[in-house]
């Protein structure tokens, strides 16, 4: 049985969402919980499981809009431990999405990719589009 797990984001908790079939997971939204570790806990779990697992391909969609200094260490830690085990056989992609004046998240995309040496990181910034309003 495959690991599903579907959480809306809050005020202040992002919107989370992990499908193991199909190797994908996405965070999206703002972070800055009080408990931050609480509420990665279910999510740090599952990944340090399915990281040791034989899964082929894993792609992990960053779209945060803000978080805090906790959740930022929280990040690099779980971008860290996808790198240590992406390999020739384990293709691992983060997808760091952010828009471009965006520049602290952007900031620390950069920063984050390049501590990474094995897993695919893009750093994708899209066009502000005032049209769609405040997220």
């Amino acid at each position: 049985m495959t690991f599903h797990l579907e959480k809306q984001k809050t005020k202040s908790t992002p919107y989370v969402l992990i499908d193991e079939e199909k190797g994908y997971m996405k965070l999206e939204g703002r972070s800055f919980h009080e408990n931050v570790v609480e509420f990665f806990k279910e999510i740090n779990a599952w990944m340090d499981t399915y990281l040791t697992s034989d899964f082929r391909a894993f792609t992990f969609d960053c779209e945060m809009n803000y978080f805090n200094s906790s959740t930022a260490k929280l990040l690099f830690n779980m971008i860290m431990k996808m790198d240590k085990h992406a390999c020739a056989n384990k293709k691992i992609t983060l997808n760091w999405i952010t828009t471009e004046s965006n520049d602290i998240v952007i900031e620390c995309g950069e920063s984050f990719q390049e501590d990474v040496c094995n897993l695919e990181f893009n750093l994708v910034i899209n066009t502000d589009d005032i049209s769609k309003g405040p997220q």
